[in-house]
Parts: C-alpha cells; sequence; structure tokens
C-alpha cells in the first residue's frame, strides 16, 4: 500500500510510474512454447506477475521474486527485457498509467503452495491464447511473440 500510495504522488506530479513483471514460461515435449498467466486479485482476470521495483534490487531480480509470491514459479530469468507495455492500475479512488518492464522467466519449479495461492489461480497456455485472454493490447503482442523469439539465452 505504501509503495501505491508513492505512486499517486508521482502521478500527481506528472512523473513516469513503472513496474516490472516475468512472463514464466516452460518448452513442452515437441519444443514449444507453454506461458504462465495467473488471476488478479480482485477482477479474476488473466494477467502477468508484476509489481513494483524493489529497493536494491534490478529489475529482474524484482520481476523473478514477483513470479513467485505470485505465481508460485521459481527458475532463471533471461538476462534482457523482453519489451514493455504501459496499462491503467486500478487503485482505490483513481486509475494510474503505468509502464511495465517485462522480463522472460524460463520454469524450473513449480510449487504446489505459495503466498498467493488462495487468491490465484494458474493457466499454462500457448502463447496465441495467453494473447487473447490479457487484457492489455500491448502485452498480448509481447506474449505472441514470444513463439520466435530466441529463448535459449
Amino acid at each position: 500500500m505504501v509503495k501505491q500510495k508513492r505512486a499517486v504522488k508521482m502521478a500527481k506530479k506528472g512523473k513516469p510510474i513503472r513496474q516490472v513483471a516475468a512472463i514464466p514460461f516452460r518448452l513442452d515435449a515437441e519444443g514449444g512454447v507453454e506461458v504462465l498467466l495467473i488471476t488478479s486479485n480482485t477482477t479474476k482476470r488473466f494477467i502477468v506477475p508484476k509489481g513494483w521495483p524493489m529497493k536494491g534490487k534490478s529489475g529482474k531480480k524484482a520481476a523473478k521474486i514477483e513470479a513467485e509470491e505470485e505465481a508460485g514459479v521459481t527458475g532463471r530469468i533471461l538476462k534482457l527485457p523482453l519489451g514493455t507495455y504501459d496499462y491503467w492500475k486500478r487503485l482505490k479512488t483513481r486509475f494510474i498509467n503505468v509502464k511495465v518492464t517485462v522480463y522472460l522467466l524460463e520454469v524450473e519449479s513449480i510449487l504446489t503452495e505459495w503466498q498467493e495461492s488462495a487468491r490465484r489461480h494458474r493457466a499454462w497456455l500457448s502463447p496465441e491464447d495467453a494473447a487473447l485472454l490479457v487484457d492489455e493490447p500491448e502485452l498480448g503482442t509481447l506474449v505472441r511473440s514470444m513463439n520466435d523469439a530466441n529463448l535459449a539465452e
């Protein structure tokens, strides 16, 4: 909540608001890409794990932590971000525009219990299906591009 209050103050001053996200993925038996989406806390729509930058941690590290807390997966974050997208974050009294830097997380372990397991559901999907389920068009484009990305870094 403190980070949201800080974000609102920054937004009022016209400063950019930033978050980091992870797109967890794995390869199926045929080498095809599968993407993990989770449900949001409030609207239950499909999203990727994301959150506010963390003091003293790189964007990559913060995205990895968000993936474990929100989606219950651990693994290796690829070195370079996949890209960015913008969305309108719903707060109690307003919306703020947020730019999200997206990292890919190659899933190595799937936890059966995790910090937010009681509040979220997970779904493994093809990039095409995942792109259709997310509300943000720019995020959908990033997810869809995973079929063409070199995921062996």
